[in-house]
């Protein structure tokens, strides 16, 4: 029984010291830039300058779906499956845009690259493109992400939007910000363009 304890204690222990790991490398990798415009209680208003993005649209319908097979696509992109082999630092958040009509994926790609440094794809499925700037509402959350989660909090920025008069435009969007092995210090948002004049 006591070896059992000090087992059981060693696995916690390596745990821990994995999780917090987990949680510092997630805080160290390069994070898609924007400016808060405004801070309420429950959600923010930021202003993204464009940035440049690889993309697969899929025809997946829930956030199980595409975050499975969109992922290692683009992955695979970021790892060396492009024309010149090179291997690409990976940021945060991972965007998902996840409705009826289509869905995509997209990884931001690091500030250091644009449109003409970033190499060409081998999978002609992914998307390299430049977004144009926005304002847009963001809502934060906790833990690990679902379709009942997203849809839960899109639809608390949705009403929090329409109390303040603040007209959304398009779809609501998930990000998702760490890798599915991190348990501890999760985080999650809910985001959507606005109309906003400064």
């Amino acid at each position: 029984m006591k070896n059992m304890i000090v087992v059981l204690s060693i696995l916690l222990l390596i745990f821990i010291v994995f999780q917090s790991f987990m949680a510092i490398s997630s805080c160290n990798i390069e994070k898609q830039k924007y400016k808060i415009i405004k801070k309420e209680k429950d959600y923010e208003i930021r202003y993204y300058p464009p940035a440049t993005f690889a993309t697969i649209n899929s025809s997946a319908r829930s956030y199980r779906e595409l975050s499975g097979g969109g992922f290692r696509k683009i992955a695979g992109y970021i790892f060396g499956n492009n024309e010149t082999s090179t291997k690409i630092a990976m940021t945060s958040p991972v965007h998902m845009d996840i409705n009826e009509s289509g869905s995509s994926m997209s990884f931001v790609m690091p500030s250091k690259y644009d449109l003409k440094t970033l190499p060409r794809p081998n999978d002609a499925s992914v998307e390299i493109h430049e977004t144009k700037g926005e304002y847009a509402a963001a809502i934060e959350f906790g833990g690990y992400a679902n379709d009942a989660a997203i849809q839960k909090y899109a639809g608390l920025l949705e009403n929090a939007l329409n109390e303040k008069g603040i007209k959304a435009i398009g779809n609501f969007r998930y990000l998702g910000y760490n890798p599915p092995y991190q348990v501890m210090g999760r985080k999650n948002e809910v985001i959507v363009e606005v109309e906003w004049e400064q």
